[in-house]
């Protein structure tokens, strides 16, 4: 008779038992993503509601910053609660991350705005949005390390790719939930400043999944191999001093973060959250479809994770994550030429059609990045490309004379721009208004259009191109758990493994979207922002071939 028990690091665990650890730390971590990212599809109107003294555009910035915020304290979270977890428990410690952030995320749907308590509501904004991002940067090492420390060995893979879905599961349930609460209410509705707003539904409704997560996870016990550990007295008392105060262990760190998670990121925020901002942003495509084709590819592509994880198990954690990260470097710039043509055929054959140069001296130009919304461009060359960028127009940079006034040209058509020096602010903004129409006009005439043509786009190809991207995150992300869980050992393996995850997670991934931004700008070329993550992954594919070392047959359970 088949036994109903695995050998657990000198004990044993029931499938019964199994399938409860997997269940509750899967779903309490994809209630903890729901709720990050939450914020970023409702950006717009929080940049209304808790920034009002600014104007739209600068709404928006400061928005997106406050959600920046979130990814850059991760690392931080994972300091203070992977010490936690190393000292008192990975139970009791996940129990305190998801309270905090299921709390921070009610009250966001509660807090005033800012017509109402002035900067007092922005203030604490901020504060919540902090509390989110150190919270998830306890949750995600201290539910890894619970799923490994449970998993019979040679199924690690497989045990911890669950908690790799909840990333995916997360964002799809977040983007779901917005989704159909903004085609249930009407515009102003969902868009509106007042306590009872449509946008704020998806923050309150996160109370109940706090509750649930919680009556889940009160029911589990600390994982086995913490709990002996702890009972013999052996476990850690100085963790972070452990972990990162010695070359032993610092040097692991560093090199899970260049050879694993940096790249692991890059491809995950690219093939998901950029591939979307390009979607909307750059092609102009209108958000309910590029919302849905997103939806279904991420319900087709999830249980890659759970595959890859599998797979793991049997040829090992690094082929399948530098994998992921070499065929993202070597296809990125298809991929996305592919969004482009599956999405706005008009504007890809504009962009082949009717080349666009901007003839200008380099001192005229600046680096066009802008994070606090304030600096106004003046200088020539600066106007002409903010004009080409809106459009979504590749352009060409052409050497001027020292001195010389930028111009645009449009094929034959030639246009002089702006230069602010010395024009009174209402006289530069009148100049400035009648160059971008001028100059809209004609990439325009040149067949650059104004938005996606929704009978022109290609859903099938689409959703095929996007399910593509999410297979890359699939491959880089459903083995990541168990291999930096099998690099550290059990005494500091909460810290060891948190603080790279989260530093190119929070950091490297997290602002993928405003350096790509950037690097557009300066380029004058759309696929531009897709060397950063090119870069980065051949980085990671690179350190991690010569430096990381195959995890798959170690030996977690022993104390080192």
């Amino acid at each position: 008779m088949m036994s109903t028990a695995s050998a657990v690091g000198g004990g044993s665990i029931t499938r019964a038992e199994e399938r409860k650890v997997i269940f509750a730390s899967s779903l309490g971590t994809v209630f903890e993503w729901y709720d990050f990212y939450l914020y970023g599809w409702t950006a717009a109107q929080i940049g209304a509601a808790f920034y009002s003294a600014f104007d739209a555009n600068t709404q928006f910035i400061f928005a997106l910053l406050t959600f920046s915020a979130g990814f850059l304290v991760r690392p931080f979270g994972a300091l203070v609660f992977g010490r936690i977890g190393d000292i008192v428990g990975r139970k009791y410690t996940f129990l305190v991350t998801i309270t905090i952030m299921g709390l921070s995320t009610f009250l966001v749907g509660l807090l005033p705005s800012y017509a109402e308590w002035g900067w007092a509501a922005t203030a604490l904004l901020l504060a919540l949005r902090l509390l989110q991002g150190l919270a998830l940067g306890g949750e995600y090492g201290g539910a890894a390390t619970y799923v490994a420390e449970h998993a019979p060995h040679g199924k690690r893979g497989f045990f911890t790719s669950w908690i790799q879905t909840t990333a995916t599961i997360g964002l799809f349930l977040s983007l779901l939930v917005v989704f159909l609460v903004r085609n249930n209410v009407t515009p102003e509705q969902f868009t509106s400043s007042a306590l009872w707003s449509g946008w704020r539904i998806p923050y309150l409704l996160s109370i109940v999944l706090l509750v649930i997560s919680l009556w889940i996870r009160l029911k589990l016990s600390e994982s086995p191999v913490f709990q002996r550990m702890k009972d013999a007295g052996k476990h850690s008392r100085a963790p972070l001093t452990e972990a990162f105060g010695n070359w032993k262990y610092g040097k692991i760190a560093i090199i899970a973060l260049l050879g694993l998670t940096a790249g692991q990121a890059v491809i995950w925020y690219g093939g998901q959250f950029y591939a979307r901002l390009f979607l909307v942003n750059t092609l102009k495509v209108p958000a309910n479809t590029a919302d849905t084709a997103l939806i279904i590819a991420l319900l087709i592509a999830t249980m890659g994770f759970v595959f890859f994880g599998w797979l793991s198990d049997k040829i090992g954690r690094k082929p399948i994550i530098l994998a992921g990260c070499l065929l993202g470097a070597l296809t990125y710039h298809w991929a996305f030429g592919m969004l482009t043509h599956a999405s706005n055929p008009a504007l890809e054959s504009a962009l082949a059609k009717a080349p666009v140069s901007i003839i200008a001296h380099k001192d005229d130009c600046n680096l066009l990045f802008d994070p606090v919304g304030g600096r106004v461009f003046t200088n020539s060359c600066d106007v002409a490309r903010q004009a080409l960028i809106a459009q979504s127009v590749n352009f060409k940079m052409e050497d001027a004379p020292a001195g010389a006034l930028a111009k645009i040209k449009v094929g034959e058509a030639s246009f002089d721009s702006v230069n602010g020096a010395g024009l009174a602010p209402a006289e530069f903004t009148a100049k400035r208004t009648a160059f971008n129409t001028a100059v809209t006009g004609a990439v325009r005439g040149a067949g650059y259009p104004a938005s996606a043509d929704p009978a022109q786009i290609n859903m099938p190809l689409l959703i095929a191109i996007l399910v593509y991207l999410a297979i890359l995150v699939t491959m880089v992300y459903g083995p990541i758990a168990a291999a930096l869980v099998e690099l550290f050992p059990t005494r500091i393996r909460y810290t060891g493994m948190s603080l790279p995850y989260h530093i190119g997670n929070g950091w490297f991934g997290g602002l993928l979207p405003p350096i790509a931004v950037a690097l557009v700008a300066a380029t004058g070329n759309i696929y531009a922002g897709l060397w950063y993550p090119i870069g980065i992954a051949l980085m990671t594919f690179v350190v991690g071939l010569i430096f990381i070392p195959e995890t798959k047959d170690r030996d977690i359970y022993a104390d080192d």
